[in-house]
């Protein structure tokens, strides 16, 4: 059994990384546009847990809240890029335009329900 070296393993991230780049430079660029939305969704739940660690967890329904809000509009962005994509044949027939409506229909539903859960659920 052959151990790999430093130097091997640095090859092969520095190639993976590459051909990730290359592959992502041929996305085109309304994934990439949703791919943004997606890191951005993320990148906000991650900023609240931060802040529940730092600050405490005093109100607890609105991290609640703020943190199912941004996993929940990542979750949606995601199927919208699979159903946007035209690489993807499973939904071919679908029009992106419906695409699109049903994301937006879906975070509507999202969103009227966590501004619900601040207030408290029936206990």
């Amino acid at each position: 059994m052959v151990k790999p070296t430093a130097a091997t393993t640095k090859d092969d991230a520095q190639a993976l990384f590459k051909s990730l780049r290359s592959a992502y430079s041929a996305t085109p660029t309304n994934l990439k546009i949703i791919d943004l939305y997606v890191a951005f969704a993320v990148f906000t739940a991650v900023i609240q847990v931060g802040y529940l660690a730092i600050v405490g967890s005093f109100p607890f329904n609105s991290f609640l809240s703020g943190v199912l809000s941004c996993v929940g509009t990542a979750v949606l962005a995601v199927c919208l890029r699979i159903q946007v994509n035209k690489e993807n044949k499973e939904f071919k027939d679908l029009p992106p335009e419906r695409a699109f409506a049903d994301f937006v229909l879906c975070n509507l539903v999202l969103h009227l329900i966590m501004t619900s859960l601040p207030a408290g659920w029936p206990r």
